[in-house]
């Protein structure tokens, strides 16, 4: 997934950690393979290049995914859509690489969409998809998530119930460390180019994403734009959000909502977020300042915490 994975772990003396490495890297190898948009014969490329209304076999972990995103998608109004493939590579994003040009952008921009919710059809008990449109499906905004589940996973069936696992800044916890502690989590400042801890966060028995403005981006006539795509403008995001962090049961749900969340921006985000009874930290760019909406179990928290940039 073109970054890291880490495992922390408190198990039993004796372990044979090298076996619990390579499983480990079996668990996010398999879960690339399945899901990358870098790999050409990854299963999701291969769903992408198949013909519409032809139902094409896939793992069951994709899937998983995709059914997940498509409850995500309709839960959050179309916030959250899979189906950005083709705006993720216009505008310089994609494995292709490719030059940004004005034609590609106009031409993302101006037709009309169909979401992954309308086009896409998951049947979860014969692992099988059919597409009734074109599409061009991107993961990246749940795959890493599930790819930290996976490793999570792995290490409940090797009997370790102890940890902390994570991919880049998408990470889940699990019991509390010998002497009680639960996880200590960094939540990062959202400035470019330089990383700086805004907080800490403690998890435990939980997973926790962010998605953010500040990690990947391009810059278009003096212009910088984001990586994460708006479905219903066709174009990069567009509002005073810096970041979303999301806790939640999973790191694929927390994944996937940290991205909805930042979509739907400063007013429709956290009023989502309290209606569903979520944990999610809003951080907004308000002049030279961070502003920090606070929402725990669903509730708007009374103290909003500002932050020199």
């Amino acid at each position: 997934m073109g970054t890291r994975y880490t495992a922390l772990f408190y198990a039993a003396a004796g372990i044979d950690t090298d076996a619990v490495g390579h499983n480990l890297a079996r668990a996010v190898a398999r879960v690339d393979q399945q899901m990358s948009t870098w790999k050409p014969d990854s299963d999701l490329n291969r769903l992408n290049a198949a013909p519409e209304q032809q139902w094409v076999s896939v793992p069951e972990e994709l899937a998983t995914v995709l059914s997940a995103a498509l409850r995500v998608s309709q839960q959050s109004d179309g916030a959250f859509d899979i189906a950005v493939g083709d705006l993720v590579d216009a505008w310089g994003f994609g494995p292709a690489e490719q030059a940004i040009t004005a034609q590609a952008l106009a031409t993302t921009s101006s037709h009309a969409r169909l979401s992954a919710s309308a086009a896409l059809v998951v049947d979860t008990q014969r692992n099988q998809v059919r597409k009734r449109a074109p599409l061009q499906l991107d993961l990246n905004g749940i795959a890493k998530g599930f790819g930290v589940d996976e490793l999570a996973r792995c290490l409940d069936g090797l009997g370790i119930t102890r940890y902390l696992v994570g991919i880049d800044g998408e990470m889940r916890a699990r019991g509390v460390k010998p002497d009680g502690q639960c996880w200590a989590v960094a939540l990062e400042k959202p400035n470019r180019g330089v990383r700086e801890v805004m907080g800490v966060m403690e998890l435990g028995d939980a997973a926790i994403a962010t998605s953010g403005d500040y990690r990947h981006w391009v810059d278009v006539a003096g212009q910088s734009y984001a990586h994460t795509m708006n479905p219903a403008t066709g174009a990069p995001l567009c509002n005073p959000l810096a970041a979303v962090t999301v806790v939640a049961s999973s790191c694929m749900l927390a994944d996937a909502w940290a991205t909805a969340l930042m979509v739907l921006g400063e007013t429709a985000g956290p009023r989502l977020a309290q209606e569903r009874g979520m944990d999610a930290l809003f951080v907004l760019r308000d002049g030279q300042q961070f502003k920090e909406i606070s929402i725990v179990g669903g509730q708007l928290q009374a103290q909003i915490e500002t932050r020199p940039i």
